[in-house]
């Protein structure tokens, strides 16, 4: 029962994964390796936001929430779109063939990094438990996540941009980079349970991906 648990888990965590790098046509123009050197950046640009994290920022513990301290913080994630837009540099193709390639790459990282083990481990356990679920649901979040992200740089750093747009884009990477601190003072401030929050996390990154997906849209057929 416990292999079985485990199973659905891994396989509601890492077959999205698979499926989008098959019916995105990434396995078209072999682009395994491409992917792979986005996860190595991946690796380096977390190791140094822990640094600077861990150089400037102490942790948090208890007592009352650190607004100013937390929102800091999350402004080291604005290395993640440097290190995207490094990865979207390096290869050369279409606009959606990069994006694809350097939030793929990403996801997947930041997926074995951050949830391998404790779905290894916990999903095997003895007792079934809710939250290896969740980890797995929000694991697909993080992937569309990053495509979004991904796609709000590759707009931002086209040379022949309208002016019009890039107000709309600026406010879009601004949203999509304190989107987790946003959603963690609110729940904190709220005390919601572990499903509203997921289900409020879906919701905020479907909302962010439909604005990027229409910005996208109308930012490649005016340069068409």
């Amino acid at each position: 029962m416990t292999l079985f648990h485990f199973g659905n888990c891994f396989a509601l965590a890492y077959f999205p994964y698979f499926i989008t790098y098959k019916c995105s046509g990434l396995s078209e123009y072999n682009a395994f390796w491409k992917c792979v050197q986005a996860g190595v950046t991946y690796l380096f640009v977390q190791l140094c936001k822990m640094l600077f994290l861990a150089t400037f920022f102490p942790t948090w513990e208890g007592g009352i929430y650190d607004f100013i301290g937390e929102f800091m913080k999350a402004s080291v994630d604005v290395a993640d779109l440097v290190g995207l837009n490094l990865v979207m540099s390096r290869n050369a193709g279409k606009g959606e063939y990069k994006i694809m390639v350097a939030a793929l790459g990403w996801a997947t990282a930041e997926l074995i990094m951050s949830r391998c083990i404790p779905l290894w481990v916990g999903a095997r356990g003895i007792e079934f438990d809710w939250k290896y679920i969740q980890m797995s649901i929000d694991s697909n979040i993080s992937l569309v996540h990053y495509i979004i992200a991904s796609a709000q740089v590759w707009m931002i750093t086209r040379y022949d941009l309208y002016h019009t747009f890039r107000p709309a884009v600026l406010l879009l990477m601004f949203l999509s980079v304190y989107k987790a601190f946003v959603m963690e003072t609110f729940v904190h401030l709220c005390s919601l349970g572990s499903w509203t929050a997921l289900l409020a996390r879906a919701v905020v990154t479907g909302l962010l991906a439909l604005s990027t997906l229409a910005l996208y849209v109308a930012v490649v057929n005016v340069h068409s």
